[in-house]
């Protein structure tokens, strides 16, 4: 017989962000802007599209540090230099698209994805998604249409 009791991640714990990436910051600021990958908000209710925002950032590498990163890679494990650095170009894409969206009017963005890649030695980030401005849905109101 299978127990009834469900895993609860623990409440208020950061994320597992290792200790030697200590200028890295996970979240971006967003000044109130709700962001999301979901098409939808839970609460909330979409009022009006404003289209497509995107975020673009291309980052060069450091040459001395990709020397010393291709000798880590030898050895094998994470190479802490690059994934800062696409942390710190992901919370720059997310910042334009935020920035976008608020030029526009907007006070969210839904559907938010990133891409990210390499242009001729350099890392690139792109984030895109949907700006819309939505509303808070009244208590009691959610299931009517």
């Amino acid at each position: 017989m299978s127990s009834s009791k469900h895993y609860s991640p623990p409440q208020n714990q950061p994320a597992d962000i290792p200790p030697q990436l200590t200028d890295l910051h996970c979240f971006t600021e967003t000044n109130g802007v709700i962001t999301t990958t979901m098409f939808d908000i839970p609460a909330y209710r979409v009022v009006r599209v404003l289209g497509a925002v995107y975020g673009l950032t291309v980052r060069s590498r450091n040459w001395a540090a990709s020397f010393a990163m291709v000798m880590k890679s030898v050895a094998g494990g994470e190479l802490r230099w690059f994934t800062n650095l696409l942390y710190s170009a992901r919370n720059d894409a997310v910042s334009r698209v935020v920035a976008e969206t608020q030029a526009r009017g907007g006070n969210a963005v839904i559907a938010l994805r990133f891409d990210s890649g390499e242009l001729d030695g350099f890392a690139q980030v792109c984030a895109y998604g949907t700006a819309v401005v939505v509303e808070k849905i009244e208590e009691g109101r959610q299931g009517t249409v």
